[in-house]
C-alpha cells in the first residue's frame, strides 16, 4: 500500500483565506499532501490588515501537538506565525524528536505592516529554533533581523544566506528577494551551494499571503519525497502562479489563488485544443 505523505503546519489563522494555517491547508490539497494544523493565535485579519489577535492557551497548544505527533504520521512541518516565548519552548520541545524536514517561516510582520511577535521571541526563535530548521525562509526584512545586516542587493542576500547557516545554525536558509526592485529572484544556501531561483516579476498588487503558501508548499513537496533545491524549486513556479492567477478580492492587498496551478494548465489546454 503507497504510503500517503503528511504534513503539518504550526501556525496562527486568517479568516479571510489567505494567509496561516488556511493558505498552509490550502497548498498542501493542492499538492496532494495531506494536511493536518496545529493552531498558535486566532487572528483577525483580512486583505486590509490584523485587527485583533486571541492567543490559543499554552496547554491547548501542547496537546494540539501531541494529538497529532502521537497518532499521524509526519513526513515534513512547518512553523508560521509563533507570537511568544513560551509558545516557542513547547513546540521546540515538541518537536525536537520528530524525524521529518522541518520548514521554518519565520513570520514576524504581516504583509500589511502589522506586527505578529513578541520582540523577545524574536531573539528566541533566532537562537532556539532556528538551529533545529531544515530551512528557514526569510524574506529581506526578516532576513535583515535574523543577521543584523543591512540588505540591498543580491550579494547581501547571499551574505545573510550564510551567516544563518554558518553562523545561526540552520541547514539551509532561503532568502526571498521580493523586497528588492529588480528581478524576483531568491537564494538558497544549503552549507555548502548557493542555488538561485529567478522568475519574471508580476506587477499585481494581490500578495497577502505569499511567505505562507511558499512555505507551505516547500514542505508539502518535502513531504512527499522531493530534495530541499527540487521541493524550493516547484514551490518557486506554485507560489509564482499563485501570483499570476489572484483575483482581486478584498478591499485592501488580495490572496494569491491557491489553485494557481491548475489555471496554468488548464489556459494551456485550450490553448492547444
Amino acid at each position: 500500500m503507497t504510503q500517503v505523505p503528511c504534513a503539518l503546519t504550526i501556525a496562527g489563522t486568517d479568516p479571510s483565506g489567505g494567509a496561516g494555517i488556511h493558505a498552509d491547508l490550502k497548498t498542501f490539497q493542492e499538492l496532494q499532501s495531506y494536511g493536518m494544523s496545529v493552531i498558535t493565535s486566532v487572528v483577525a485579519q483580512n486583505t486590509t490588515g490584523v485587527q485583533a489577535i486571541h492567543h490559543i492557551p499554552l496547554d491547548m497548544i501542547e496537546q494540539q501537538l501531541e494529538s497529532v505527533i502521537s497518532d499521524m504520521p509526519i513526513h515534513a512541518f512547518k512553523t508560521g506565525m509563533l507570537a511568544t516565548v513560551d509558545m516557542m519552548r513547547i513546540i521546540a520541545n515538541q518537536i525536537s524528536n520528530l524525524d521529518a524536514p522541518y520548514v521554518m517561516d519565520p513570520v514576524m510582520v504581516a504583509t500589511s505592516g502589522d506586527t505578529l511577535i513578541e520582540s523577545t521571541a524574536r531573539d528566541f526563535l533566532r537562537e532556539q529554533l532556528l538551529p533545529l530548521t531544515s530551512v528557514v525562509t526569510p524574506n529581506i526584512p526578516e532576513a535583515e533581523y535574523l543577521t543584523g545586516e543591512k540588505i540591498t542587493s543580491l550579494e547581501d542576500m547571499k551574505k545573510a544566506a550564510t551567516i544563518i547557516v554558518h553562523e545561526l545554525g540552520a541547514k539551509a536558509a532561503l532568502i526571498k528577494g521580493g523586497h528588492l526592485q529588480e528581478e524576483a529572484i531568491d537564494f538558497l544556501h544549503d552549507g555548502e551551494r548557493f542555488y538561485s531561483f529567478a522568475v519574471d516579476r508580476i506587477p499585481s498588487k494581490n500578495t497577502h499571503g505569499t511567505g505562507c503558501t511558499y512555505s507551505a508548499a516547500i514542505t508539502a513537496y518535502l513531504s512527499k519525497g522531493d530534495s530541499l533545491v527540487t521541493a524550493v524549486e516547484k514551490a518557486k513556479q506554485f507560489v509564482t502562479l499563485a501570483i499570476k492567477h489572484a483575483s482581486n478580492l478584498g478591499a485592501g492587498i488580495g490572496p494569491t489563488n491557491h489553485w494557481g496551478i491548475r489555471e496554468e494548465k488548464s489556459r494551456h489546454e485550450h490553448a492547444n485544443n
